[in-house]
């Protein structure tokens, strides 16, 4: 791992349109040279980088689950983001500096950020023939603001008020409010295209490059190639399995076996293993994704500001970092917009690890020698050694931490947003604003530690439509500095994802919207 610090990512999101947004500058966004730029890869430069068909891989992530799902609106974990790639397309998607490219959509253009216009690539159909139009498009975008639906998108699909078929090739979409952000926000995972009327997804009908062979939740899912894809000679392998092994051990031992080829969220402790064996490599992906200590403001004893605060001086940053992650990670500051993103607020100052303020705060919680459950599972990255690490701390000041360890299967649905005090696994988020509006808002569908402020909530309206890019960073450090000091969450670091893969895998490009190339390397990679 190289020991510097990255840099910035190329500033260029929505946010960095000038005033008045104009039809040009929101064209340049999507004017990708070809279709390998609009999903980050970088041309052929040789022969013997030239990718190869054939072959089939089979992969495992690090959990799965009877809610294993196959239907955008409802995904929820990295194993759905990574099906759902397989099968379907969005409009747009981004690249390895989380600008949105084109893909479904051929052009997004508007001339004030609030009425957009769509217009369709043609030619690409369903895995069942049909042909994608508008009308799929509607259907796909309307269905996210469904309240009985329950998609977590539901407060990001709620900004549209209109979304209209202007055409069989052509939608346009009306905003309550100006938002430069859309054509990212229709670049995440659950605004996927699904076909007009989809009720059933037992199985997937998309215009992936895979279709769906076969979907057992909690078991597999197996893709095969799409012969009549879309995009000129993709994809390169001929099949995937695809699965989840919850044991960090056995899913390297699975793939040091030959058993996989690709194995997910790698834990940095078996980084060593995998390198010391010819013939794998480790793949790195920096970004903003973090697990975080979660203390439920609406709970008793945990919602305590003090008690909070003792937590928070609690953790030994420095030490998380070297004894857990080995040094695969960045330090954090309880903001949850890490140090690659251009509206990372700096200016902060660094929570310390310091004992005697977090006695202080203990003290004056009143919270006494009651032992206090922590909730800690693998299926939170590396909770568990978190949490171990936190209760050493916590004994020198006379707080006594219980900690819970749970299985990985059920964690997600039965502890997480319900616990007291657990963690959490959030990936990277490719904006600000979409992080903020998913995890902190009042009415956020994962809003973790239950934290209620109606000033964040208005300045996060605000700063969706400031197009003055100076004014909407110090909203966004406002915000960063709001949640740092009173929402219920600590955020010791941000993580590289880390996965490892047989070496004769090519083709991975890091996306920092998480690993496994932002869980879209089914279309990308191929076998030497």
């Amino acid at each position: 791992m190289s020991e510097q610090t990255p840099g910035p990512f190329p500033a260029r999101s929505g946010a960095d349109l000038p005033q008045g947004a104009s039809r040009r500058v929101v064209m340049g966004w999507l004017a990708g040279a070809g279709l390998g730029a609009a999903i980050g890869l970088p041309a052929v430069t040789a022969r013997a980088d030239a990718p190869k068909k054939g072959g089939s891989i089979r992969v495992a992530g690090y959990s799965s689950g009877t809610s294993d799902t196959v239907d955008p609106a409802r995904q929820s974990l990295s194993t759905d983001y990574v099906r759902c790639n397989m099968f379907y397309n969005g409009l747009t998607a981004l690249d390895g500096s989380l600008a949105p490219q084109p893909v479904l959509a051929e052009s997004i253009e508007s001339g004030d950020a609030r009425v957009w216009t769509v217009k369709l690539r043609k030619g690409v159909e369903f895995h069942d023939g049909a042909s994608m139009t508008s009308a799929d498009v509607v259907y796909s975008l309307t269905r996210l603001q469904d309240a009985k639906l329950g998609s977590p998108a539901r407060p990001l699909a709620s900004q549209m008020t209109e979304i209209k078929a202007m055409g069989p090739q052509e939608v346009r979409i009306t905003l309550s409010a100006p938002n430069a952000d859309l054509p990212v926000v229709l670049g995440t995972f659950h605004f996927k295209i699904v076909k007009n009327g989809t009720t059933d997804f037992t199985t997937a009908i998309g215009t992936g490059a895979y279709r769906c062979k076969e979907f057992s939740p909690g078991v597999r899912s197996v893709g095969v190639r799409n012969p009549n894809y879309w995009k000129a000679g993709k994809p390169y392998l001929d099949e995937i399995e695809f699965f989840g092994i919850a044991d960090d051990a056995a899913r390297v031992n699975a793939l040091l076996s030959g058993d996989i080829q690709l194995a997910g969220g790698i834990n940095p402790r078996s980084t060593r293993q995998v390198k010391a064996a010819p013939g794998f490599e480790i793949f790195e992906t920096r970004g903003g994704g973090y697990t975080d200590l979660i203390a439920r403001l609406d709970a008793q004893g945990t919602g305590n500001a003090d008690f909070i605060l003792a937590l928070k001086y609690l953790i030994d940053r420095e030490q998380m970092k070297r004894a857990i992650f080995q040094d695969y990670a960045v330090v954090g500051n309880d903001q949850p917009i890490d140090p690659t993103n251009r509206f990372h607020n700096p200016h902060l100052p660094q929570r310390p690890f310091d004992l005697d303020r977090a006695k202080f705060h203990f003290a004056k919680s009143g919270i006494g020698a009651t032992a206090v459950p922590l909730i800690a599972s693998t299926a939170a990255s590396s909770s568990v050694d978190m949490a171990v690490l936190l209760q050493d701390a916590a004994r020198k000041i006379g707080l006594s931490l219980d900690i819970k360890q749970v299985p990985a299967g059920g964690y997600w649905s039965n502890y997480w947003l319900k616990a007291p005090l657990c963690f959490g696994n959030i990936n990277p988020r490719p904006s600000a604003d979409i992080l903020f509006t998913l995890f902190f808002k009042s009415d956020a569908p994962w809003n973790e530690s239950k934290w209620k402020d109606p000033k964040f909530d208005s300045l996060l309206l605000a700063a969706r439509s400031e197009l003055d890019v100076g004014k909407r960073k110090q909203m966004y450090w406002d915000m960063q500095a709001m949640v740092r000091d009173d929402a219920g969450i600590g955020i010791p670091l941000f993580l590289s994802g880390l996965d490892a893969h047989s070496a004769r895998l090519k083709g991975l490009q890091p996306i920092p919207t998480g690993g496994m190339m932002g869980f879209d390397f089914a279309e990308n990679v191929w076998l030497a």
